[in-house]
């Protein structure tokens, strides 16, 4: 159908004109908001969305059934999200049999984004780590296809005036797996550190948190974006949301449509709106990606028990 969109003057709408009919009638904002929608959805191909860890026991009756073994809050999660940050990997290198069952327990199309461990990142600071580092990509190893990006998180105390361990563990990353670095100091926030990581085609893990600016870069052929929001915020139990953070997510959608990145890995903390769940499912919509029901089946089988 040929036509053109005709905005009224006195007004907040546009309307599709067709053969000098008025066929559509919407309001000048909805107009924007679907062709940022459009523009997102063509230029990000691939969306892998989901929580900052999943081993959340307060979910517990209103995401994980009532009951339910720790063990098997996987098989649940990955029914609803398509990705899940590791935490757990931050504290340790995982058992073989851990990483095994990850892979087991998620369909082929899941990814998981583990953290790197707090040893290398903030005891060691990223010096004299290279057979630790090494270490853990190789207990990676079994996960292939299901391995996402890898998040380099930095101390808060980490600034630019250790440029050169940074510089010198980037260039000891293999190219055959995926990293992104977040910073927690705003020291870094500055030109040079995206040029650095675009130079080793390393992603910048950019965040909403209230220490750090909120900006978007992109330096690597995917993106990579925390939404954490303030620590101790909501001193509750985190089951609902307690504020509706879609005005800051519009935002982001709005920088994301200029990036040049096919791929996005996106992770909601619990402290973001209170339930990282409903947050991430949130976003999905504001996207325009399908969305699955974050309530717990109401019957379980005796081996989820």
């Amino acid at each position: 159908m040929g036509g053109h969109w005709c905005s009224s003057p006195d007004s907040n709408t546009s309307s599709l004109v067709h053969e000098g009919k008025r066929l559509i009638f919407c309001s000048r904002d909805a107009l924007a908001s679907v062709s940022l929608l459009f523009w997102v959805r063509m230029q990000v191909q691939n969306w892998y969305l989901g929580t900052m860890g999943y081993a959340h026991d307060e979910w517990l009756g209103v995401f994980y059934p009532q009951g339910m073994s720790p063990r098997n809050y996987l098989t649940r999660y990955v029914e609803v999200f398509n990705a899940a940050e590791l935490d757990t990997t931050f504290y340790g290198i995982p058992r073989e049999s851990t990483v095994q069952r990850w892979r087991a327990v998620a369909p082929p199309d899941f990814v998981f984004c583990p953290k790197l461990p707090k040893e290398i990142s903030h005891e060691l600071r990223l010096r004299n780590a290279q057979a630790l580092l090494e270490r853990f990509l190789a207990s990676l190893q079994p996960l292939k296809s299901q391995l996402g990006a890898i998040l380099i998180q930095l101390s808060p105390d980490f600034s630019p005036v250790e440029r050169g361990s940074l510089v010198e563990f980037l260039t000891q990353l293999p190219k055959t797996f995926a990293f992104a670095v977040e910073f927690r100091q705003r020291g870094w926030y500055q030109p040079a550190t995206a040029e650095l990581l675009a130079r080793h085609g390393v992603a910048w893990a950019c965040t909403e948190y209230a220490p750090v600016p909120r900006q978007l870069h992109c330096t690597a052929d995917f993106l990579y974006i925390r939404w954490i929001g303030d620590h101790g915020r909501f001193p509750y139990r985190h089951d609902h949301e307690l504020i509706d953070p879609s005005e800051n997510l519009q935002w982001w959608l709005a920088e994301i449509a200029q990036q040049p990145a096919h791929t996005l890995y996106g992770f909601f903390n619990n402290e973001y709106a209170n339930f990282s769940p409903a947050s991430c499912n949130r976003f999905k919509r504001l996207v325009g990606l399908p969305t699955a029901p974050l309530e717990p089946p109401q019957q379980m089988s005796l081996f989820d028990i």
